[in-house]
């Protein structure tokens, strides 16, 4: 009896298919990382390695947008969920941070990865997924290029930075001799190609370059290296301690160029790390430093209430993955109910964000145009506070 009701079943399916009518509804398929009342969003940062300082900010900044958004209902009713993992700065715990979100935890994006070398060891565990490599805190081109439909950044880029600012630069300052130290790795040697990209329009070369390996601390032969050439302009392809270390020992040594970093540099523990030394550093950039001081109302309510729920002051990079979330946000809302990587993508590649309170220049994307803003401008550390010192140079 209960094999002659199973055939009948599907001899009445299949006839209902073949008349075209419908059969039984099917519900949409389950998408990776999206249930009734969660979306689940991954990230990777350094919580324990060189740039600790920056992932916990970037942490810390997804989490308040994250908060304020579940506070309000969510998106089309589903709450936000962070899971981050701690990669300490290396490529290769990256690939299995990377794992562990997409396979185990069976995350709905990745946002906010921070690194290089870290992001280009994961992005191929992400893609095989179908996981979305979105707005990673690096400034590579290869953060978008070459063009995958998975690849979404907001950066300008290290090299269009260089290429773009350091002519100017060279111009104001009448530099004679640039030279250059830079981080040994996809980072690194980023700057290095956009800065020897913008000397040739200048029919310039670098008169010194040198390098060093991630995660170094003695930059005395570099800088004697430098001072030995009499360069009179520093390009530097640093982050951290590396800006420090090289500015600390050419102080000491009488050695005293114009440095100029990437947005890498632009950070409040340049200064809060280095002290006085730091006075004088110039960095590409886009959102502002927000200092608790801030001449603005908006953005001192926004630190004041960073402050308050993180019992300490925010950074740019806080102000990073606060805005990665806010781009999220919005596109996950204009995706709609349905959400999908599908409808994800497609909401994406129509969004326009406009300019925020940070600072940020207006971004948008298209199904073609991955990048966000190739938009930079320039700030210095005066008096131990980073002070934005140009507007929008458009390349």
């Amino acid at each position: 009896m209960k094999i002659k009701t199973t055939v009948a079943l599907a001899a009445s399916a299949l006839t209902a298919i073949l008349s075209g009518a419908p059969a039984l509804a099917q519900a949409p398929a389950p998408v990776q990382g999206v249930s009734k009342t969660e979306i689940l969003i991954g990230t990777i940062q350094d919580l324990s390695g060189p740039l600790a300082g920056y992932g916990k900010q970037a942490r810390n900044g997804m989490l308040l947008r994250i908060d304020e958004v579940n506070e309000q209902g969510g998106i089309h009713g589903r709450k936000l969920k962070l899971a981050a993992e701690d990669d300490g700065y290396d490529p290769k715990k990256s690939v299995l941070a990377a794992q562990k979100l997409v396979n185990q935890d069976k995350i709905f994006i990745m946002a906010g990865h921070i690194g290089t070398a870290q992001n280009m060891a994961a992005m191929p565990v992400q893609f095989e997924k179908n996981i979305i490599n979105f707005l990673p805190i690096t400034a590579a081109r290869e953060m978008y290029e070459p063009f995958h439909k998975l690849k979404y950044s907001f950066a300008a880029t290290y090299f269009d930075q260089m290429r773009i600012s350091l002519p100017k630069m060279i111009k104001e300052k009448s530099a004679k001799k640039v030279c250059t130290i830079y981080q040994d790795d996809d980072f690194g040697l980023e700057v290095f190609r956009g800065a020897e990209a913008g000397l040739k329009t200048l029919n310039m070369e670098f008169a010194e370059k040198t390098s060093f390996k991630r995660g170094a601390t003695d930059f005395s032969s570099q800088v004697a290296k430098m001072k030995a050439a009499s360069c009179d302009l520093v390009v530097l392809g640093t982050i951290i301690r590396e800006t420090i270390g090289t500015i600390a020992e050419s102080r000491k040594n009488g050695f005293n160029p114009v440095f100029f970093g990437s947005s890498a540099a632009y950070t409040d523990l340049i200064h809060k790390l280095g002290g006085k030394p730091m006075d004088g550093l110039y960095a590409t950039m886009s959102a502002q430093h927000p200092y608790l001081d801030e001449a603005s109302q908006p953005l001192r309510f926004w630190a004041t209430k960073y402050k308050t729920k993180f019992n300490e002051d925010p950074t740019v990079f806080s102000v990073y993955g606060y805005s990665i979330i806010d781009v999220f946000t919005r596109a996950a809302q204009k995706a709609g109910p349905n959400l999908s990587t599908e409808s994800f993508i497609k909401a994406m590649d129509t969004m326009n964000i406009p300019p925020d309170i940070f600072g940020n220049a207006e971004a948008s994307y298209t199904a073609t145009k991955r990048l966000g803003s190739d938009l930079t401008r320039l700030s210095q550390i005066q008096d131990g506070k980073w002070k934005v010192i140009s507007d929008y140079v458009k390349p």
